[in-house]
């Protein structure tokens, strides 16, 4: 088929979707390229929410990337407040209501759904989650006349919003059932210098307990039952865990994943040939574990959506398995990583071995120098490093990034002991942290007799 008679269609305007339709509009520029999102904008980063609520982002405003005049301008058509409410893989075509429309090729992008958490008063006013801006920003002006906020649930958004409602000046309640903070992804040493700074900033955190109700009067939630006893609040942020938003997807006879997400393989093709899918709907292989992963950040969903609306407009683009550079700010503490952390490792039943050390951003002397917590882990046999966590108050983003490039490559323990670094006061230590951990981890397997034989002279 001819590019220029190629008809796209993409559903979902988040970072996948509206990626997908930019990259394929620039891969074949003739071709006709239409997205439909149920949402009223698109180009706009849902990250940044949990900011403006804290003031330290001034406005919503700040947080569109682009305007929708833009996309028309380069020959998109958006379809906005539009849901697609079936998909026909026979007739290639996608319907709105009662109208059909046909596709050559079709870009699922329809990112993801936080879960139920299936707790009586769910539907009470009050009860808000963070998504979509528009909400947002009703949401913003209701915290104006509020005193009191239960975030439920230790998850990143969750952890961002304590920390920025508590910024604001609110009385704010974090509850988990689990011990620590993001239990599930991070380490308890890393999460604890951001338990602290949110304790600092105001927030309660209440661990171990379990949310029963949300109970209201007049139709407005009022207060929050736990198994430790009720909290009075004017307002709860549900912040529980994202799944893939695919109905569509199952109904339309799409092969589903062990996680949840559509089974796409390297170039983001579906089971159905000239589907694709990317984002927080598609599940990609880990490539540490081999084993599929969904629900990652939307620098990946960017990525996907590129090769998918790349390949959808006639080019061969491959998406490698994903190593999950991480990071966010929790209170005033940045914390990162790389694939898997020690926590995940041994409940995978992953040999390993953790080699930790404590450095600094800058030099010592300059203003503004704070600590950097870096564990790496590292298989025990090759010493090949397999994943990271760190905690610090600055710099959190870049080693993530790198370690991430450098693990994909094989890197060990040893390399990264040798490793050189920039060393400049105001930005780099003499010593670079992750040299540090690394070198620590040596010296503790060459004092316990554990050094594999490749490495003994290290």
């Amino acid at each position: 088929m001819a590019q220029n008679n190629l008809r796209i269609i993409i559903i979902g305007g988040g970072a996948g979707g509206i990626s997908a339709a930019s990259t394929a509009k620039g891969v074949a520029p003739e071709a006709s390229v239409i997205l439909f999102t149920e949402y009223e904008d698109v180009a706009y980063s849902p990250c940044g929410i949990p900011f403006v609520h804290g003031r330290e982002i001034p406005s919503f405003e700040n947080l569109f990337l682009q305007t929708s005049e833009h996309y028309a301008e380069i020959g998109i058509d958006l379809r906005l407040q539009t849901t697609v409410t079936g998909i026909n893989l026979g007739n290639r075509t996608v319907s709105v209501g009662s109208q059909v429309f046909e596709w050559d090729r079709l870009i699922i992008a329809t990112g993801f759904e936080y879960e139920n958490p299936n707790i009586p008063g769910v539907d009470l006013e009050g009860i808000r989650y963070v998504k979509n801006i528009r909400r947002a920003m009703e949401f913003d002006k209701v915290l104006d006349q509020v005193k009191k906020v239960v975030v439920a649930g230790a998850t990143p958004i969750g952890i961002e919003m304590a920390g920025n409602l508590a910024h604001r000046g609110l009385e704010t309640h974090l509850v988990d059932e689990e011990a620590w903070l993001m239990s599930k992804v991070a380490d308890p040493d890393i999460m604890e210098p951001v338990q602290k700074s949110l304790e600092e900033l105001g927030a309660k955190i209440h661990f171990g307990t379990k949310v029963l109700e949300f109970k209201g009067a007049d139709g407005k939630v009022k207060s929050v039952s736990t198994s430790a006893g009720d909290i009075d609040c004017d307002v709860v942020v549900v912040a529980t865990n994202k799944k893939p938003n695919n109905r569509l997807s199952r109904e339309a006879g799409l092969k589903i994943g062990a996680t949840g997400g559509i089974m796409v393989d390297d170039h983001m093709r579906t089971s159905v040939k000239d589907v694709y899918a990317a984002g927080d709907c598609v599940e990609v292989v880990h490539g540490v574990t081999d084993l599929p992963i969904q629900g990652l950040s939307g620098s990946h969903a960017y990525s996907q959506g590129r090769v998918a609306g790349a390949n959808a407009a006639g080019v061969d683009r491959a998406y490698d398995p994903v190593y999950i550079p991480w990071g966010m700010v929790g209170g005033k503490v940045q914390i990162g990583g790389v694939s898997m952390g020690e926590t995940l490792h041994k409940a995978l039943g992953i040999p390993h071995f953790v080699a930790v050390a404590q450095g600094i951003s800058r030099a010592r002397y300059y203003p503004g120098v704070s600590r950097i917590r870096v564990k790496l882990i590292a298989d025990p046999k090759t010493l090949r490093v397999m994943g990271a966590q760190m905690s610090g108050g600055e710099g959190i983003k870049e080693r993530a990034d790198f370690l991430a490039f450098a693990i994909k490559r094989g890197a060990t323990l040893d390399d990264f002991a040798w490793m050189e670094n920039v060393y400049s006061p105001p930005i780099g230590a003499l010593m670079e942290p992750i040299a540090l951990a690394a070198q620590a981890g040596l010296a503790e397997l060459k004092k316990t007799g554990h050094m594999p034989p490749k490495f003994a002279g290290a």
